[in-house]
């Protein structure tokens, strides 16, 4: 017969421990493999905005963006970017730029998009729309949420690649063209991938659709 050996009250302590320990370390794995877990959700939708027909909304693998764009501040600018919002010319571009804490730029309709993604000369890229002027404003405040067309290092050259920042720029003051801000979900952009020694990145995230508002 063979008789059964009771466990010491110190191997009970250390299997509650054991188990315990086990439980936190797969429960960790959970949330840190889910980077969007603790990212609030915005359903514009139950939003009230005071302009809705500038109301635009980017979609990122951990919600929504919400931004409101100034066509009073830069006409032509806005203008361009609604277009390309609308016609869907956004969708499946990479975030081929992101500085961690500091902006993430998009908009590479060239090189960028998912199905043709070109390592090479990504953020390099154009629309086919061609160029259009700067028009920079000394009074715009270049806050964190700010979104700003990109252009090359001469004036004159923006097209479709855009930028939001992640935190306050003001050396970007009368150097880049803006075109409105975040309202909501700021947090969600934070989450998007960056690496940690370079400023572009590989397999990067990518939007998942932009559209307005009232579309």
């Amino acid at each position: 017969m063979i008789k059964k050996i009771k466990q010491t009250k110190s191997e009970k302590i250390l299997l509650i421990f054991i188990l315990s320990l086990t439980i936190i370390t797969f429960g960790s794995f959970g949330i840190i493999k889910n980077k969007c877990l603790f990212v609030k959700k915005y359903n514009p939708e139950k939003i009230k905005f005071k302009n809705p027909e500038n109301i635009a909304i980017l979609n990122v693998s951990c919600g929504n963006v919400i931004i409101e764009l100034y066509p009073e501040i830069s006409k032509n600018s806005v203008e361009r970017f609604k277009m390309l919002i609308k016609s869907g010319n956004y969708n499946n571009v990479a975030f081929h730029r992101v500085i961690k804490n500091v902006l993430v730029q998009s908009g590479d309709l060239e090189f960028g998009k998912k199905n043709k993604l070109n390592y090479t000369y990504i953020g390099t890229g154009k629309s086919g729309y061609g160029t259009i002027n700067s028009e920079l404003n000394d009074n715009f405040e270049f806050k964190k949420g700010s979104v700003a067309l990109a252009r090359t290092n001469k004036k004159n050259t923006e097209d479709s690649q855009f930028f939001i920042l992640l935190k306050d720029a003001p050396l970007f003051e009368g150097e880049y063209t803006p075109v409105g801000k975040v309202i909501y979900g700021l947090e969600v952009l934070k989450k998007i991938k960056y690496m940690e020694k370079t400023e572009y990145v590989l397999r990067p995230d990518f939007i998942n659709t932009f559209n307005m508002l009232n579309n």
